[in-house]
């Protein structure tokens, strides 16, 4: 594997969960890491302390404004942007009839919005050196339903087609684009939801088929590849990194079978 020496890297989300383990892999792997998120946590703080070369702007990404001076301080301290990983997500969503308008557009404005305006602020910079590495974080729920979904699914599912979009309209230039489709990832969002619900819990992970739920490192794994050299002809591809929960249905065969 390449690893990513001197490059920099835009991580969304960077605080906590996804984010954090991708920007703590980035930095492993040599780049200078500039972390958006919009409250400090103290694992971020941890990372920081051990990193000489990274860098923190509390950022809300629904907010073009805010969004573009972080991009823009981070041009002008180091005059390029490599990667730009988006993370930041929520993961409120219900059947539609149970859902309130409200709800709709928060989760729609920061899961698929902000991975919007965080690519638009860094395509001028990046179409000017005519290369960089985007990688978008969806969900394994953006490939397929999951009952109550409804606008967890549309956000994500949005951010896998905006990633092609991406990937088509800016390839000749240089700039990659792809997006990873993790499952069931063992982070405090999956937590929230969760915790509420035992018996989704236990479906869940029968139907996983490694028999666990994903640790954020695993993410970062799939992350550093797309972002990395090796990845150089990949491009306009959602990555499924699920533990095998999308590759078909469980119904207890193997266990009468014995293969356990």
């Amino acid at each position: 594997m390449s690893n990513l020496k001197n490059k920099v890297a835009i991580v969304t989300g960077a605080a906590s969960g996804i984010g954090l383990a991708c920007a703590q892999r980035y930095a492993r792997e040599g780049a200078v890491v500039i972390g958006l998120d919009r409250n400090r946590t103290d694992a971020w703080n941890s990372f920081e302390a051990a990193i000489d070369a990274c860098r923190f702007h509390q950022v809300d990404v629904t907010d073009a404004d805010v969004t573009n001076t972080a991009v823009a301080r981070t041009v002008e301290e180091f005059g390029r942007i490599d990667i730009l990983l988006t993370a930041a997500g929520i993961g409120e969503a219900g059947p539609v009839n149970m859902l309130d308008e409200d709800t709709w557009d928060r989760v729609i404005n920061v899961n698929l919005k902000g991975t919007f305006l965080s690519i638009k602020a860094v395509l001028d910079t990046m179409m000017a050196q005519r290369s960089g590495s985007i990688v978008t974080v969806a969900s394994v729920e953006g490939l397929n339903g999951t009952e109550g979904g409804s606008v967890y699914n549309a956000s994500k599912g949005g951010v896998v087609m905006l990633t092609k979009n991406i990937a088509i309209d800016y390839g000749r230039l240089g700039i990659r684009c792809n997006t990873i489709c993790p499952g069931f990832i063992n982070t405090p969002l999956l937590h929230e939801v969760m915790d509420a619900m035992p018996d989704f819990k236990k479906d869940v992970e029968r139907e996983t088929k490694i028999g666990r739920f994903g640790k954020p490192e695993e993410i970062a794994g799939a992350a550093y590849f797309l972002a990395s050299d090796d990845a150089s002809f990949v491009t306009g591809h959602s990555l499924v990194v699920d533990g095998g929960y999308t590759a078909g249905h469980s119904h207890g065969i193997v266990e009468l079978m014995g293969l356990v």
